[in-house]
């Protein structure tokens, strides 16, 4: 086993997650050999090419990355994991956290087609194609934001890749509506956390209305001008919003997540030319975090 590789603990956790064969001449074989290799590229960001042999073909490892960030396979892996954590009472629904962060995307990442790539055997381009490709123009140059919401325990519980220029609050709302943790027992995913924390950037009356119809009591201050506004407006601007100061210590679970994402160079600088596989990326390396006890 290399450094980076799945250990068997995380090997167990994973392997009933992945898709079986589907008797068409052992098209999944070999999957630990390949999604080490994924994940050695995941950890030190270099082109597929690059991937050491012990892999097997460097095509075959991209090819697999490709087809399960398009198809939705790292999506219901991550589900998976999520769901087992839940039933385990791993999963602190005290206290989510929505944060963003912006990333600079390399010079490669850009250049994409206009127009999406076909999926073999459909005549329509897929739905998880993106125009823009997550891609914003800024003085740097090319960057790419993640909005992401984190549970207690520091591990991510949904994720939404967006151009480096979007603003955090209005991406709240859909940021909250992928958390959908499955139950083991069936029923409606999990999807409503006891309180949520977030900074400034998420202050609005749309983003508060939002958290009272849900009932999600939430720890978000207020900013400086909204709290003038309302002031301004006496009694017709509303009572002032309620802010807990020894709850929002616990928003620094949120940044270390980010931080843990980060850590892998393929997350920190985005070389994928398209956003579902970038998107497929980020998921991979939250189920990394999920993977670990």
């Amino acid at each position: 086993m290399g450094r980076g590789d799945l250990s068997e603990a995380e090997w167990a956790r994973l392997e009933p997650h992945l898709p079986k064969n589907s008797g068409r001449g052992g098209r999944w074989k070999s999957h630990r050999r390949v999604i080490n290799g994924i994940l050695f590229r995941l950890r030190t960001g270099i082109p597929w090419r690059d991937l050491p042999t012990r892999f097997g073909r460097w095509q075959t490892v991209y090819d697999r990355h490709r087809r399960w960030s398009a198809d939705g396979t790292w999506e219901r892996i991550f589900r998976g994991l999520q769901a087992d954590a839940d039933a385990e009472g791993r999963i602190d629904w005290s206290m989510v956290g929505v944060d963003s962060t912006v990333l600079r995307a390399h010079q490669h990442a850009a250049g994409a087609r206009k127009r999406g790539p076909k999926i073999p055997g459909k005549r329509t381009r897929p739905a998880w194609h993106r125009q823009d490709e997550a891609l914003g123009r800024s003085r740097g140059g090319f960057t790419t934001k993640i909005h992401l919401a984190s549970e207690g325990g520091r591990r991510p519980l949904a994720l939404l890749v967006t151009p480096g220029q979007w603003g955090d609050g209005p991406q709240m709302i859909p940021v909250l509506g992928r958390i959908r943790v499955p139950r083991p027992g069936g029923g409606h995913p999990r999807a409503r956390p006891e309180c949520l924390s977030a900074d400034k950037a998420y202050s609005s009356r749309r983003n508060r209305r939002y958290l009272r119809r849900r009932q999600i009591r939430h720890v978000i201050p207020e900013r400086r001008d909204q709290r003038a506004h309302r002031r301004s407006r006496g009694c017709v601007g509303g009572r002032p919003t309620g802010f807990n100061r020894d709850q929002y210590v616990r928003r620094n679970e949120v940044e270390r997540t980010v931080n843990a994402l980060k850590s892998s160079r393929a997350v920190a600088t985005r070389f994928d030319k398209r956003a579902y596989v970038f998107q497929g990326t980020v998921t991979l390396a939250a189920i990394r975090l999920w993977l670990r006890p």
